[in-house]
């Protein structure tokens, strides 16, 4: 399957999860394995070379993160949200526009000096990635970039991003 339409299985779904939101909704793309290969290809392919891992964002960004590691004979990190591991060696708190969220990496998985690739689904506010470049680069890693399938331009995540590289499949 060609990757446009691949990105065409992502459905917009109109008032959630709250009235004026359009969410988009990349479960059938993910339901569809041509689809699916064609995306997770096409991130791989943004890998810069340099990469020892793939970080992940719970929870789509561990499906797109497995594939693309996998594919590449990398190691996966999972970006967890609180209280979800045994051991923690990191967190970073974020703002969210009602409230905050944090994201929390495993204890010895990343050492001081690896080169890690973020994935994600969708790029929206850049909150959640940002965060998680910065769990990653206080345990020592230097973030080599961020690939996502989606960015959602008018919510201007990459501002979030400072200087980092980011590569996006589709931008709306």
């Amino acid at each position: 399957m060609k990757l446009d339409e691949a990105l065409d299985l992502i459905a917009e779904v109109p008032d959630f999860p709250e009235p004026g939101v359009l969410f988009r909704d990349l479960s059938p793309l993910f339901a569809d394995g041509p689809g699916f290969a064609a995306v997770a290809d096409a991130l791989a392919d943004t890998l810069d070379p340099a990469a020892d891992l793939v970080a992940g964002v719970e929870a789509r960004g561990f499906l797109l993160a497995a594939a693309v590691g996998y594919s590449r004979g990398m190691g996966v990190v999972l970006v967890r949200k609180p209280g979800k591991l045994p051991s923690v060696a990191g967190r970073v708190d974020y703002s969210l526009e009602y409230g905050t969220a944090s994201v929390e990496l495993p204890a010895g998985v990343v050492k001081p000096g690896q080169r890690i690739a973020v994935m994600d689904d969708v790029l929206a506010t850049g909150g959640t990635v940002a965060a998680t470049a910065q769990l990653l680069e206080d345990a020592g890693a230097t973030v080599t970039g961020v690939s996502v399938a989606l960015e959602l331009a008018a919510l201007n995540g990459r501002a979030a991003l400072g200087t980092r590289t980011v590569h996006t499949l589709r931008t709306v």
